[in-house]
Parts: C-alpha cells; sequence; structure tokens
C-alpha cells in the first residue's frame, strides 16, 4: 500500500507513488496520504500496510526503486518517512520500513538475482541508515529486510534478511529496534539463488527476522520451521521473544471499532493530490479542444504485473472529451500520446525500452509533419523524460488507475 490502500484493495483509494507526493515539498501532505490509506485499509479489515519505502533513490539504473523512494537526500527522506509512519500508526494501523539497509544502490532487481552493494561501512552508516534510524525514532512497528547482500556489514556476503550481523547485530543491537522483523518476499531470487524457499525461512528466523513473506509452498515451509525447531536449529528464547513481538502488535492493532473511517473529505484530499503531483515537464501546454486522438504505447504490455490501461481514456470521456484512435478522421484533433513505463517487481530495468521511445518520438512527429498540435502524457518518473522529443510533454509519476484518471481530470482544466 506505498501508493494507498487502492493499490492493493479494491474501491479503496490509489495515490500517487512517494516521489511524486515528495515532490510537493509539503510533510503534511505526506501525512494526509498516510491518513486516508490507513483509514481506508482499517475500514476493509487490514490492519498492517508494507509501507513506507526508505531506500535511498541514489541510482537512476535502479530497476525497483525510482519513483517508490522519496528521494535521494537522506535528511528529507527520514524526514517524510518519519511522517508517513507517524500519520499511519496514529490510524491504528502498523507501518513498514522498507528495504533494511537500502536497496537504492543496487542496479539490479532483487526479484531476479541478488544484488550486492559495495560501499564501506560508513557511507552506508552515514547515509543510507539515516531514513532507517528516524523511522525507529517515529516508533515504527515493523522493518522489512533487503535480499541484498553488504560485505561491508557482513563479509561472508549473505543478503540481509539472511544475515545475523545486519539484523540482529545492527538493526537490533546497534539501532536498538525492538518491533518486527519481517523478510521481503521469500519467492524472490535474490534470497533464493543459493538456497531452498525452506531453508531460507529457517536462516532468515535463525539470523532475527520474525516473519517471513509469501512462502509458495505453505506447508513445506510450516514443516521446515517444525524440523528446525526440533533440531534445536532454532533457539526457543529467540523465538519466544519473536512471539511476544507478534503478540504484542497483534493486541495493538486489535479493533475497538471506532477507529475513524475515510470520509468523502479523506477521499477528496486523495484525488487532489493525485492531480497536484502532475507537472508540465516540457513546454507549454496549450488550451485543448474538446476532440483527442489517444495513441497509447505501453512499455509494460504483456506484463501480469502492469496496471490496466483503459482507465484513461475512459476517464477522458468521463471528462467530457471527444476520444479517437489515431485515423484519418481525426486530423483536426490534438493528438494525446500516453506513455506508460511503470516500476514493476521483475521488470528487469528502469524506465522504457528503446521501441517505446521510438515509438513515441514518432508519433509526435507525425503531429507535427501533419501540422497540429500534439502533447506526450509519461506515466513514468520525470527523468524519464530525456530521450523523448516531444516539444510538449507532461508527467504523471505512474501508470496505475489513480493516476490515469488524475490525469484525465487535469487535462478537463485546459480545456478551451
Amino acid at each position: 500500500m506505498e501508493r494507498g490502500a487502492g493499490q492493493a484493495l479494491l474501491g479503496a483509494t490509489g495515490l500517487p507513488p512517494l516521489a511524486a507526493i515528495a515532490s510537493l515539498g509539503d510533510a503534511d501532505a505526506v501525512r494526509k496520504a498516510a491518513r486516508l490509506t490507513a483509514r481506508e485499509a482499517r475500514t476493509l479489515g487490514v490492519t498492517w500496510a508494507l509501507a513506507p519505502v526508505l531506500d535511498l533513490d541514489l541510482n537512476p539504473d535502479n530497476p525497483i526503486v525510482g519513483s517508490r523512494s522519496f528521494g535521494s537526500d537522506p535528511s528529507e527522506v527520514a524526514k517524510l518517512g518519519a511522517a508517513w509512519i507517524e500519520a499511519c500508526q496514529q490510524e491504528g494501523v502498523l507501518a513498514c520500513a522498507k528495504h533494511f539497509p537500502g536497496h537504492g544502490r543496487t542496479a539490479t532487481d532483487s526479484q531476479l538475482e541478488r544484488p550486492s552493494v559495495r560501499v564501506t561501512r560508513h557511507e552506508l552508516m552515514e547515509r543510507d541508515l539515516i531514513p532507517f534510524r528516524a523511522a525507529i525514532k517515529a516508533g515504527v512497528a515493523s522493518v522489512m529486510t533487503a535480499h541484498v547482500a553488504f560485505p561491508s556489514l557482513d563479509p561472508a556476503g549473505p543478503p540481509a534478511t539472511l544475515s545475523m550481523a545486519i539484523v540482529r547485530v545492527l538493526l537490533r543491537e546497534r539501532l536498538g529496534f525492538d518491533g518486527l522483523v519481517v523478510t521481503d518476499s521469500l519467492d524472490m531470487r535474490g534470497l533464493t539463488s543459493a538456497v531452498s524457499e525452506q531453508d531460507a525461512a529457517v536462516a532468515s528466523l535463525f539470523a532475527g527476522c520474525d516473519l517471513v513473506l509469501m512462502p509458495t509452498d505453505l506447508d513445506a515451509t510450516v514443516a521446515a520451521l517444525n524440523e528446525a525447531i526440533v533440531a534445536g536449529t532454532l533457539d526457543g528464547e529467540l523465538l519466544l521473544r519473536s512471539q511476544r513481538r507478534r503478540l504484542k502488535w497483534a493486541q495493538w492493532a486489535a479493533p475497538p471499532s471506532d477507529w475513524r473511517k475515510a470520509s468523502t473529505f479523506d477521499v477528496a484530499t486523495g484525488h487532489e493530490l493525485s492531480e497536484r503531483v502532475i507537472t508540465v515537464a516540457r513546454g507549454d501546454v496549450a488550451k485543448l479542444s474538446g476532440s483527442l486522438e489517444l495513441v497509447v504505447i505501453d512499455d509494460d504490455a504483456g506484463n501480469p504485473r502492469a496496471p490496466n490501461r483503459d482507465s484513461f481514456a475512459t476517464a477522458l470521456r468521463t471528462a467530457g472529451f471527444v476520444v479517437r484512435d489515431e485515423s484519418p478522421l481525426s486530423a483536426g484533433a490534438t493528438r494525446l500520446v500516453a506513455l506508460f513505463g511503470d516500476v514493476l517487481r521483475g521488470k528487469g530495468r528502469p524506465g522504457y525500452n528503446q521501441c517505446s521511445i521510438d515509438a513515441a518520438n514518432a508519433a509526435t512527429a507525425r503531429a507535427t509533419a501533419e501540422g497540429r498540435p500534439s502533447l506526450l502524457i509519461q506515466f513514468g518518473h520525470p527523468r524519464l523524460a530525456d530521450e523523448l522529443r516531444a516539444e510538449t510533454m507532461v508527467t504523471a509519476w505512474s501508470g496505475e488507475r489513480a493516476m490515469q484518471e488524475a490525469a484525465a481530470r487535469w487535462l478537463a482544466r485546459k480545456r478551451g
């Protein structure tokens, strides 16, 4: 629920990525987003949000962080992350600081392979860990580990999830965190490239984690944990401390039923926030006619994790536009090129492939050659605009339904 409860729960409100909200420079906007997320989640019976992302956006080639992060400045990420956590937990929903000790420097996706961060311990302590320290100070209920190796923190080279030096020593003892530690998903190659899921589950609890996330074979994982307990591989006192933590936070999140539900005003605030983050990246957006020729270029076509892209055309029509496909019959209409390229688990690269870039550039060039106006709206991070040649460009940050609908409302205000 990094992007609102609507990211995971049908009928709830979707929100912009954290980077988009951070771009407003308004910590209160972050609090509003977290409150809306928590109120809707709790109303639907969900009392744990696996958010916010506290990884620093330090590598533009990182395929999995990007717009999910509050940014690259450790102090700013710390401030906004703490604001999100406090607002979420004030509504009775556990927050989760992830992915400890930081996934932002990697150039590969831990869904596909095990990344390794090779910077000094001092650099990690003085930069990457600052947001996590702030989260702990803010009372965050849980921390999620990264399936990333940090040789300067553990020379043996295991992923952080399986590292006693990182979980028990650094996170628990040095940083003083006594909340829940949960692994990232067990089904990721960053964890299971060298061990089975079952062995990884046992090793993660031995390292100091309390919970394992998303085993693909639940029965086999439970059996492996039971065998480890019987064999003495997992220490009874260690497991007892984990049980106490789980009980503490389960009781903390247990209803009363008097938690505030999301109001109509809260939802309207969420929609307004989605529109606020939309920006003109290049040129000036002229007044639009009521007729648009829509060209959709989806860099994530065929990816099962990609959001449905049909919401944009539907929302444009709801906003009063006549929307046509590219054809000679729409010669008088403004050509609207919608370019989608989301940060998706397992995609393995940031941004757009060359085919998508070429298609977007060709679509705007055709409009210029035909002597008609065009506008490119990219549903991706603003920094992805560098290879796009459109004279007029708008950034909407991500291609989920909330941002497609917000973009349509934003464009409706530009209609002449």
